[in-house]
């Protein structure tokens, strides 16, 4: 004697998952049913496969199975959990069509941050993202002369009534600094309301449309630019950007707790170090690690963090910047095979965020020194 499948199906409805409080049938839990004899097997997904949660439900199975079809049933079944659904970034209310907004920080000046966001940036768009980057270091803009785009200015757009600044593109990268808005000799004096003012309408009047990835340029230290960037958009992550040396390592720590503040919680995705070692030319399997050896990489492990990537020491990525095409565009060179590693590591950095950790919320400063930022 054998079962058919819509007998076995209408018994298996009164069996409820116990954690989405649905029959199992109703919600497509059960596969590859078989009868053979009294032997029913199949394949049942629940979502928690702890021991006792499984032999609960198998109980229930059984006891189902025995009084629809009114005889003694010999039960076989495996049971895996539920696959995870990846969560959606958090929608931001001003950028709605962006998925994935990363800040680039480093604590410390002089480490190459703009220059690592610039590489990372075109190395996103080579791979077919829709990317944007905003240029967040108010005081010293440095991606306008890094794209070649200075001279460039962001034109206006209008849509549905409301007046919008489009940014500039260049090697399949959306752009916008305040360097568009201020002659290249002229220095900007502004206190800090009116900065944050500033970084605030690069985000929430600009015409950024679709994008896979904002990456945010943020200035050295912890201070005002990154509290307004938190206050005003819901960051995906942050990647920290050091050289080797002790005394950079020392504010990349700092960067790293800034973003791990209970009143910030922004994931730090991980940690890239820059100027790592240094090849000469004409013996690139050569590396001399002139400002030390391994510092950010036990910095990482120390804080449960994946090291990126570590980019070389090398003349030409300088070169490359100054000249407004970065070392990203040469192709076959070791610095360009090192971007393009650290931006696959991203990648993937940032799925696993999205997948395994709720949305960033939005942070809201409660009181007027922005000292006690609550969520």
């Amino acid at each position: 004697m054998s079962f058919t499948e819509s007998d076995i199906k209408k018994a298996l409805s009164f069996v409820i998952e116990p954690d989405l409080k649905k029959d199992i049938i109703e919600l497509n839990l059960v596969s590859n049913i078989k009868s053979d004899g009294n032997k029913i097997t199949f394949d049942l997904q629940i979502s928690n496969p702890a021991m006792h949660n499984k032999k609960r439900v198998v109980d229930a199975c059984e006891l189902h199975l025995k009084r629809i079809l009114k005889a003694e049933v010999e039960l076989d079944v495996s049971i895996t959990p539920i696959p995870k659904q990846p969560k959606k970034p958090a929608q931001n209310k001003f950028l709605p069509n962006v998925k994935n907004i990363i800040a680039i920080a480093s604590g410390k000046g002089g480490v190459g941050k703009s220059t690592v966001t610039a590489n990372l940036a075109i190395a996103l768009a080579q791979k077919g993202y829709k990317v944007g980057l905003v240029d967040a270091d108010i005081y010293g803009p440095s991606m306008p002369l890094m794209f070649g785009v200075e001279n460039e200015r962001p034109q206006p757009i209008e849509i549905d009534g409301k007046n919008l600044i489009t940014p500039v593109e260049s090697y399949g990268v959306k752009l916008l600094s305040i360097g568009f808005f201020a002659d290249t000799d002229q220095a900007v004096v502004w206190r800090g309301p009116m900065a944050t003012r500033a970084l605030t309408q690069l985000f929430t009047q600009a015409n950024w449309g679709e994008l896979d990835y904002m990456l945010i340029d943020l200035p050295p230290g912890t201070g005002d630019i990154h509290l307004s960037l938190v206050q005003t958009v819901s960051v995906t992550g942050a990647i920290i950007v050091s050289t080797p040396q002790k005394v950079a390592l020392i504010d990349a720590r700092k960067a790293i707790g800034m973003f791990k503040m209970d009143s910030i919680n922004v994931p730090v995705l991980g940690m890239i170090e820059n100027m790592a070692y240094f090849a000469p030319e004409e013996l690139p399997e050569n590396k001399y690690y002139i400002f030390g050896k391994d510092g950010l990489k036990k910095l990482a492990q120390e804080n449960n963090l994946p090291l990126l990537g570590e980019i070389p020491l090398v003349q030409s990525i300088r070169e490359a910047g100054d000249a407004g095409r970065p070392a990203i565009l040469q192709e076959t060179s070791a610095q360009a095979i090192a971007f393009k590693d650290f931006a696959e590591n991203v990648v993937v950095a940032i799925n696993a965020r999205n997948e395994n950790m709720d949305p960033t919320q939005k942070v809201e400063i409660t009181n007027m020194d922005g000292c006690s930022p609550q969520k």
